[in-house]
């Protein structure tokens, strides 16, 4: 399942992450690509920083705190987020995310996310296309709005052919390993929402709430 939620920041916190990465420092991207990654990364990371890492945590804290992240997601963990920079001819060709991730604590990518910085008018080129069995999906989204995709394919950023594109980039381990199970929790929690704001605590909700519960013992992987 693909999906995307905008204004994923607040004002505040999105004018925070604009000012300082107008003076932040960047270097290679290929400082956090793995060995064959390396040959298609063409892009800028975020210097780290004790800054850097409060700009991830709100970041963190606001994909928590929405409704949609949680109930589609179901993360246990949001993990490796960074910063990423491509100005005209930098691009991030055909790859595949790495299954696992971390140092002494190792996290699975079950789903992939990128939060646009930029305003799709701000840069020309620069679209992330993501791979499906029928043909290729391309997504350039408004500023503080996030993308979220299945770690499993292979997907490219094009080449920035003008301006800059700026986006944070993250990955998520999901209590839910199973991305089917996920989404039929995904579509129960949607119909008991939709029961209990036009019907209020009826017997169908309290049935659905049962099966979510019990399919949450079955499935969560804790």
């Amino acid at each position: 399942m693909i999906f995307s939620i905008p204004n994923v920041l607040s004002l505040e916190e999105l004018t925070e992450i604009e000012i300082f990465l107008k003076q932040a420092e960047f270097v290679d991207g290929k400082l956090t690509a793995g060995w064959h990654a390396k040959l298609v990364k063409h892009n800028q990371q975020l210097k780290g920083n004790l800054q850097t890492q409060g700009l991830k945590a709100k970041i963190v804290a606001a994909l928590k705190r929405n409704a949609l992240f949680q109930t589609a997601v179901r993360p246990k963990q949001i993990h490796s987020l960074l910063f990423s920079r491509y100005e005209p001819g930098m691009s991030y060709d055909r790859h595949i995310d790495n299954a696992l991730m971390g140092n002494d604590t190792m996290w699975r990518s079950d789903l992939s996310f990128t939060l646009f910085l930029s305003s799709p008018t701000d840069y020309q080129g620069g679209e992330l296309v993501i791979e499906e069995a029928q043909d290729d999906r391309s997504y350039k989204l408004d500023t503080n709005s996030v993308i979220i995709y299945p770690s499993t394919t292979l997907h490219r950023v094009n080449p920035v052919t003008e301006g800059t594109r700026l986006v944070v980039v993250g990955w998520v381990h999901s209590l839910i390993r199973n991305a089917g199970d996920r989404e039929i929790l995904f579509d129960l929690e949607t119909a008991r929402r939709s029961i209990f704001a036009s019907a209020g605590k009826t017997p169908e909700f309290d049935l659905i709430s049962k099966s979510i519960a019990n399919l949450l013992r079955k499935w969560a992987d804790v």
